[in-house]
């Protein structure tokens, strides 16, 4: 999937903005998502991070990328929408805002940003064991 254009550099990325939207069924690689509201969704898998190579584009929902924040991609959560993710070795849990999609690789089931990576405990490694479960989204102004 290829990147947004950068719209902003350095420290001042705004927060916040972007579009409320859940989305239609679409296909990436030959795989289906189908983006919902699962209040049961909690499972577990590979958490993967994404960095600086998207810092300053924008997000599936029109927000923009800041490495810096706690936030995170899934293929079918709502956007923006929030999400509690346990690092299973170390115990470490955050609750990041989802404001994009991904990831697309097989076995994956959240990208996190840099920074969540690091509170979690996960950037050296770039990949971790992890359990997602769906908290839900702010309802009103996004």
């Amino acid at each position: 999937v290829k990147a947004s254009p950068r719209v902003a550099t350095g420290n001042n990325i705004p927060k916040g903005g972007g579009r409320y939207i859940v989305g239609n069924p679409y296909e990436v690689k030959g795989k289906w998502y189908y983006p919902k509201e699962d209040f049961a969704y909690n499972k577990v898998g590979v958490a993967s991070w994404y960095g600086s190579a998207f810092h300053g584009r924008l997000t599936a929902n029109g927000e923009v990328y800041d490495q810096m924040h706690l936030s995170a991609a899934h293929p079918t959560f709502p956007l923006p929408s929030y999400a509690r993710v346990t690092n299973l070795e170390s115990g470490s849990s955050v609750i990041v805002r989802v404001n994009d999609r991904g990831p697309y690789h097989e076995g994956r089931i959240i990208d996190l940003s840099n920074k969540t990576a690091d509170m979690l405990d996960l950037q050296h490694s770039g990949t971790g064991k992890v359990r997602v479960q769906y908290v839900g989204r702010l309802v009103g102004k996004v």
